[in-house]
C-alpha cells in the first residue's frame, strides 16, 4: 500500500511536467530585417554636408567576437594596403587581396589594384564569390556595381604610374563600400589629388582608408589635399612601412584633424559612433 501511494504521487508530479514540456512553443531565432541597401546610400559631395555622429569612436577588446548589431560594419586591419570588412548579415570583404598578406577567413568579395604584386594576386582562392579587379585587363576602365546581402560595392577609376615613369591611365580603382547605412572608401594605390568629377563620383564618405606612405603613392601634401576634399569623420591610414612614414604624415595632419591610436587592430563603425570632428585612427597591422 506504502509503495502504491508512492508511485501515485510521483505520477501526479511528473505527468504535469511532461505535458508542460511537450506544449511549450518551440523558441526561434530572431532574423534581422531584410530590406534591401538604399541605392544612393552615398550623396554627391556638391549636394551633401559632412556627415557627424553623436560621440567618439568605441574599441571594445574583443570586438572580433562580438555578434554585429544591425547598422554596424567591422573593419580589421590585415597589414599593408588590406582590410577585412565584415557586415552585420555576415559579408566580409578583403580589399587590395593578394599572394602575401591576407585575412585569415576567406572573404565573398576581393578588390585588387595592379600597382604591386601587394596588390592583387593572379590565383585568387576559387570559392570566392567577386572578384572585382581595379583596373581592366581587356583595356579601358573597370566598372564594378555589385550588391550582395546588405552591402553594395561599386569602383571609380583613378590614374596610376606606369613603371617606366609615364601614366597607366585607369590603373588603379576607389572602391566604395555602402553597408549598415555608411559609405567607406578604399584609396587604392592613389597617385594624384582627385578631380571635381571623381569626388562627385564617389560621393561623401564616413570612413576612408588611406595610403599614407607619401612617395609610393601620392605625396603626404597632397594626400592631405584629398582627405580634405573627402571631408570623412573617419580615416584609417594604410599602405605605411614603418613608424617613420606614418609619424610623418601625422605630423602633417595634426594641425588639421584628431590623431587616436589603438591598440587593437580593429574598429566597430556605425552611424551613432562617427566621431563629433574628423578623425584619424590608426589601427595597428603587420
Amino acid at each position: 500500500m506504502r509503495v502504491r501511494k508512492l508511485l501515485v504521487a510521483a505520477a501526479m508530479f511528473l505527468v504535469p511536467a511532461v505535458l508542460l514540456i511537450l506544449g511549450a512553443p518551440p523558441t526561434r531565432a530572431q532574423t534581422p530585417s531584410q530590406g534591401k541597401i538604399a541605392p544612393d546610400l552615398c550623396l554627391a559631395l556638391a549636394e551633401a554636408p559632412p556627415r557627424r555622429g553623436p560621440g567618439g569612436i568605441t574599441i571594445p577588446s574583443l570586438v572580433q567576437k562580438a555578434q554585429l548589431k544591425i547598422g554596424e560594419t567591422r573593419i580589421s586591419y590585415v597589414g599593408h594596403s588590406t582590410f577585412l570588412l565584415e557586415t552585420q548579415r555576415g559579408v566580409r570583404i578583403a580589399t587590395d587581396y593578394n599572394d602575401y598578406v591576407r585575412p585569415s577567413v576567406i572573404p565573398e568579395i576581393v578588390t585588387m589594384n595592379r600597382a604591386h604584386s601587394t596588390h592583387y594576386t593572379n590565383h585568387p582562392d576559387p570559392s570566392i564569390r567577386y572578384v572585382l579587379r581595379g583596373w581592366n585587363p581587356e583595356g579601358g576602365h573597370a566598372q564594378h556595381d555589385i550588391t550582395l546581402e546588405d552591402v553594395r560595392v561599386r569602383n571609380v577609376p583613378t590614374n596610376i604610374r606606369s613603371y617606366s615613369g609615364g601614366t597607366d591611365v585607369w590603373g588603379n580603382s576607389i572602391f566604395i563600400f555602402e553597408t549598415g547605412n555608411l559609405c567607406i572608401g578604399h584609396l587604392g594605390h592613389l597617385h594624384h589629388t582627385l578631380t571635381t568629377q571623381q569626388l562627385a563620383q564617389i560621393g561623401q564618405l564616413d570612413v576612408v582608408l588611406v595610403p599614407v606612405d607619401g612617395s609610393f603613392t601620392l605625396d603626404v601634401q597632397g594626400m592631405m589635399e584629398v582627405l580634405k576634399a573627402l571631408r570623412a569623420p573617419l580615416m584609417i591610414p594604410m599602405h605605411y612601412f614603418s613608424s617613420y612614414t606614418l609619424e610623418r604624415f601625422l605630423h602633417e595632419a595634426r594641425p588639421h584633424f584628431e590623431v587616436e591610436m589603438s591598440e587593437v587592430p580593429t574598429v566597430v563603425v556605425s552611424r551613432a559612433t562617427l566621431p563629433k570632428s574628423p578623425k584619424i585612427l590608426v589601427l595597428p597591422g603587420s
